[in-house]
């Protein structure tokens, strides 16, 4: 009886760590590095903005923006704001317009949500919904035309 059970526990540690294996790939592969300490989903450069981009999607970006972005990259998104990081103040700069085929929709949207350690970039995932990072996301890709 005790080999018998024994038995039927091996089996089952055995199925739930391969579970817990492929889940934990499964979720790797939903966010992964992307060497520059950018978490980005496997769709980063393909996926696209899903609303649709007009004056009052803008008007919102332009207001979260505003408020959650404007201290460090800028009013204008140059990377002059006052708490930016004056080591990284290049990159933090949002006109670049040789960087646009970089950062895609789905790249700039990921970044917004993941965030990363340095130069440092805050995690919105919990604070802003999926919309307000893709109104975002639209008015930000304005401010590489504005130069």
């Amino acid at each position: 009886m005790w080999r018998e059970s024994r038995a039927i526990i091996t089996v089952v540690c055995v199925c739930v760590g391969i579970y817990l294996g492929a889940l934990s790939s499964a979720l790797f592969a939903q966010t992964k590095p992307s060497g520059s300490g950018w978490q980005l989903g496997p769709d980063a450069d393909t996926l696209k903005n899903p609303l649709t981009v007009d004056d009052k999607l803008l008007a919102t970006g332009k207001s979260v923006f505003k408020d959650k972005c404007q201290r460090c990259h800028g009013p204008a998104g140059k990377g002059d704001g006052e708490d930016a990081d004056p080591d990284a103040m290049g990159d933090m700069d949002l006109t670049v317009a040789k960087r646009a085929d970089r950062n895609p929709d789905g790249v700039v949207f990921y970044k917004v949500m993941n965030g990363r350690r340095k130069p440092k970039m805050p995690v919105f995932k919990e604070e802003l919904s999926k919309d307000q990072v893709w109104a975002v996301v639209a008015y930000v890709q304005t401010l590489r035309s504005m130069k």
